[in-house]
């Protein structure tokens, strides 16, 4: 038998997500469609540095804040 890794839920902009395992920033940007070079995310209530978002995978209860950069005049 293959053992199955529990699905893992976070929280994004305050709405549960289920995902099969954890995903870096990146690869969740991917999976939820947006695209990162216009947002901004905060980590827990940190904002988190674009540097550590490859670094960075999210885990069970995690919480983040996805904002989407918009310019104008």
């Amino acid at each position: 038998m293959v053992p199955v890794e529990p699905a893992i839920v976070i929280h994004v902009n305050g709405t549960p997500h289920t995902l099969r395992r954890s995903l870096s920033i990146p690869e969740l940007c991917n999976l939820l469609n947006i695209h990162p070079r216009l947002v901004a995310i905060e980590y827990n209530g940190e904002i988190l540095h674009r540097q550590f978002w490859e670094t960075t995978y999210v885990q069970a209860g995690d919480r983040l804040e996805i904002v989407t950069i918009v310019g104008g005049g």
